[in-house]
């Protein structure tokens, strides 16, 4: 057994999210985003050199002194795959590593709203899954393409880097690449992928021109297309891909995004009330000819006030902070952790002012 896994099922154990390996610190975990250093001595470069190379193999130590810095899978079997990065900075090497659970978790158990299960249904266009780091849209988009799995025959094709969740077989052929061990780049597996009968193609991330436009090239041609961005609204999302066209095809973009995009699940973690875990607080856009409209006429501005205006019991749309008020109401977060997620603060101050009246 390597000496780093001690700490990483540590961090299984704990139920933490990530281990921080740096040289001139002590390790420390991160447990529902806050950090706590362990009882542990300040790491030398010396010491977090050897604890981290040893679990790499030669390429990947060849890789990380020569580029400074590298992207890998480790594996405890039997416990966790962690997602690592491996890097150089000023005291030294260092690693953070990211738990992967080995099951992957259901749309229920993320509390997802039964709309964003129906954009399984889809068979084809563009979903695009959003949220700044450490937001949990791995674990979603992982959901998302374990129901498709589990309950339609068609050909998954997925491109990440590095493959996180192992989706195995069941009712689907599934087919996972990993950018720089099985493809050179996204648009290179992508331009592959459309040459392979895809069904369903998972981007890992929208990250440049030529991965959008291809993206966008599969929607079009009857494939349904799952992305990530990291981006912290349905709004901002869409603003994201058009901005990624020269000026000259912006556009022609928003006519195409109007026509392909099909849904919007943008993504945060609120710590769960009482201190035990975070719960998913989700931003749920759907197309409709509304939507289509605000995108094709350059009205994303307007598109924050449509969504506050949703009942998502009615059209299965909802605004970040509708799903705030919720779990405010449902006492599941802390009034004052949900106003600092909230895009209007004064909804929630308002609804804590009527909950605080009804108690009386």
């Amino acid at each position: 057994m390597a000496r780093l896994d001690s700490f990483l099922r540590l961090v299984v154990e704990q139920r933490a999210s990530d281990l921080h390996f740096t040289a001139g610190s002590a390790p420390i975990i991160r447990l529902d985003g806050e950090l706590i250093p362990l009882p542990f001595r300040r790491l030398s470069d010396l010491e977090a050199r050897r604890f981290i190379f040893e679990i790499l193999t030669p390429e990947q130590r060849h890789t990380l002194e020569t580029a400074k810095d590298l992207d890998f899978i480790y594996e405890i079997e039997g416990m966790a795959r962690f997602r690592g990065n491996a890097f150089v900075q000023s005291r030294g090497v260092a690693a953070v590593f990211r738990v992967v659970p080995l099951r992957i978790p259901s749309l229920a158990e993320l509390n997802m709203p039964p709309a964003v299960k129906k954009l399984t249904d889809l068979g084809n266009g563009l979903v695009l899954v959003t949220g700044p780091t450490g937001s949990g849209k791995t674990t979603t988009l992982a959901a998302l393409i374990h129901e498709i799995n589990a309950n339609t025959r068609r050909h998954i094709i997925t491109i990440e880097d590095p493959i996180e969740f192992v989706h195995q077989p069941l009712q689907s052929l599934i087919t996972q690449r990993e950018v720089g061990q099985h493809a050179e780049t996204f648009a290179g597996a992508l331009r592959s992928a459309l040459r392979e009968s895809p069904d369903v193609i998972v981007v890992g991330e929208l990250r440049d021109l030529d991965t959008v436009s291809l993206a966008l090239s599969a929607a079009e041609t009857g494939v349904l297309v799952f992305g990530t961005l990291h981006t912290n609204s349905a709004a901002k999302s869409i603003h994201r891909i058009i901005d990624i066209m020269p000026e000259e095809r912006q556009d022609q973009m928003r006519a195409v995004l109007s026509v392909l995009l099909r849904g919007v699940i943008a993504q945060h973690l609120c710590k769960r009330r009482g201190g035990e875990g975070r719960v998913a607080v989700t931003e749920v856009l759907l197309q409709d000819y509304a939507i289509a409209n605000m995108i094709r006429e350059d009205k994303l501005h307007q598109l924050d006030a449509l969504l506050q205006s949703m009942n998502p019991k009615a059209c299965g749309m909802q605004s970040l902070d509708r799903c705030l008020l919720d779990l405010v109401k449902a006492r599941e977060v802390e009034i004052e952790d949900a106003m600092k997620l909230a895009l209007y603060p004064d909804k929630i101050q308002d609804l804590a002012q009527a909950l605080s009246r009804e108690e009386e």
